[in-house]
């Protein structure tokens, strides 16, 4: 991790809970569609939460990864750069991080580029690599490579088709949400802020 010293109290005890979240057995799954997905030239990383964090950290993979999701010609990263260089390892980071929001990660499973960089949240980059493979499921466009079974399939839209007949039928009935008085009156009720008449 990055140049930092031991946190301590707190920062410790909040550090501790975000690491039980990792889960090493979606980090080896992930690893595994990771290469099949970007090809030749992929080598998995040795296991442990620490060599995936510095597989990924050049954002090269991830890069790597987001453009083959796509077809040829139409990469969102178009140059991989192979930099030692903090601020352009950052900065490919940054670009996976776009690239997958407009692919159709949503922007709260999205991680932060600390999280990575410096290996704070890694349990964040597991989930946003998730939400990556569930999006490229549910699109079936005959760029995913790997086990369909691998990632959930996002629910799709249902939209449903009515005739002018039935929206019409439609208006004649009340709905249970509009409620019923059940034949209730007003009678007997006296106004609002009026005492109460005891005789």
């Amino acid at each position: 991790m990055a140049n930092r010293g031991p946190s301590y109290g707190l920062s410790r005890e909040v550090q501790e809970k975000i690491e039980q979240k990792y889960d090493p057995e979606l980090e080896s799954r992930l690893a595994a569609w990771m290469v099949l997905q970007c090809g030749e030239g992929a080598e998995p990383p040795p296991p442990g939460r620490e060599a995936f964090q510095r597989w990924l950290m050049d954002g090269t993979i991830l890069c790597k990864l987001i453009n083959s999701l796509h077809p040829t010609g139409q990469e969102p990263v178009p140059k991989i750069s192979e930099s030692k260089m903090a601020f352009k390892q950052m900065e490919q980071i940054s670009q996976f991080l776009k690239a997958a929001e407009t692919y159709g990660v949503r922007t709260t499973d999205i991680f932060q580029t600390v999280d990575l960089w410096e290996g704070k949240d890694m349990a964040a980059v597991q989930r946003t690599l998730m939400a990556l493979g569930s999006v490229a499921v549910t699109k079936d466009d005959g760029c995913y490579r790997g086990e369909p079974s691998w990632f959930h399939r996002k629910a799709q839209q249902n939209r449903r088709g009515f005739s002018e007949e039935q929206l019409r039928r439609g208006q004649s009935v009340i709905g249970l949400q509009m409620g019923s008085n059940k034949g209730a009156s007003q009678a007997g009720m006296t106004g609002y802020g009026t005492p109460r008449q005891i005789l």
